[in-house]
């Protein structure tokens, strides 16, 4: 059974969904690849959202509150690999996609390609992550330092990024 309830925030708009007491989605309205509702019971009181609702509220007073939601977002393999790592870069410490595909290196058997992803594998995992901010894929630029896109609008990332004390970024680019 999917629980799901409605947050606003100072950027607008997010709907959370979760299954057995874990968080299993959070996006802003209108962010791309939002699931269908079908089936999904409107539940605020559900314990996990309480505990996001008091996180959401600090992280948009500009502090950085401890992510121990219990997450469990849905995808593939290498989907849960690139995020996994997206849940290490540090609050206000943007990182690029071409250095998340290094720290990841080689997916684990696979014997005939001992090389990393590539950038853009990396950036279509990003792109689709389903637990927005506490999966910080807002965290991830360009090599040049750039904002690339985000699932949830640029606008919103250069917010997001703002806010965390990062500056304003080199270019936009799509």
């Amino acid at each position: 059974m999917i629980y799901t309830a409605a947050f606003n925030t100072p950027l607008g708009a997010m709907t959370a969904a979760a299954e057995k007491d874990t968080l299993t989605g959070l996006w802003f309205a209108g962010q791309k690849y939002f699931p269908r509702k079908e089936g999904w019971i409107e539940k605020p009181a559900y314990p996990v959202f309480k505990a996001l609702g008091i996180w959401l509220i600090s992280y948009f007073a500009g502090k950085n509150p401890p992510v121990n939601l219990p997450l469990d977002p849905p995808g593939t393999a290498f989907q849960k690999r690139v995020w996994e790592r997206l849940r290490a870069i540090p609050y206000g410490k943007p990182a690029a996609y071409g250095t998340i595909a290094k720290s990841l290196g080689a997916p684990e058997g696979s014997p005939e390609n001992n090389y990393p992803p590539s950038p853009r594998a990396v950036g279509g995992a990003v792109g689709r992550n389903p637990i927005s901010l506490l999966i910080p894929c807002h965290r991830v630029i360009g090599a040049d330092g750039g904002l690339t896109g985000y699932a949830g609008g640029l606008e919103r990332k250069e917010a997001l990024l703002a806010l965390e004390g990062c500056g304003t970024p080199v270019a936009h680019r799509l």
